[in-house]
């Protein structure tokens, strides 16, 4: 005998709220969807990135060049610029090969489970790549 909607519903609810009253579901988390936590992470920050400079570019009284020279007399270490640069060239190196992973589905390719994990360690391959060549620029 088929069951309705709500009757489903409330044998749902009545199954799960008895041992503690609340309903509690755990997710184990996995490479995709961290992938798409962190895309959207990543896609704010370079969106506030991007305006926090555009904003001081058109603020600060000085041009670009004398910032960079001012950053260049604090006479940083190689390791210390490096990672700046790598943690400056990683959001954005993520968000791209992502964001390429995602034209991809959106052209209807790699909806396999198995595709979707390997474009996912594909594109955090790439992005460690790019991001360490970015940064030894």
């Amino acid at each position: 005998m088929a069951t309705t909607a709500k009757e489903e519903m409330a044998r749902f609810w009545e199954k799960n709220t008895k041992s503690t009253g609340f309903v509690f579901i755990f997710y184990r988390w996995s490479l995709p969807m961290a992938m798409s936590i962190t895309h959207r992470g990543t896609g704010v920050a370079l969106s506030l990135g991007v305006s926090l400079f555009s904003l001081a570019a058109l603020l600060l009284p000085e041009q670009f060049p004398h910032y960079l020279a001012m950053v260049k007399s604090l006479s940083l270490g190689p390791a210390l610029i490096y990672s700046a640069k790598f943690a400056l060239a990683f959001p954005l190196s993520y968000h791209t090969w992502n964001g390429i992973r995602h034209l991809a589905w959106d052209l209807g390719k790699g909806f396999k489970l198995s595709q979707v994990q390997q474009s996912g360690v594909l594109v955090l391959i790439l992005t460690l790549l790019s991001s360490v060549g970015l940064a030894a620029l």
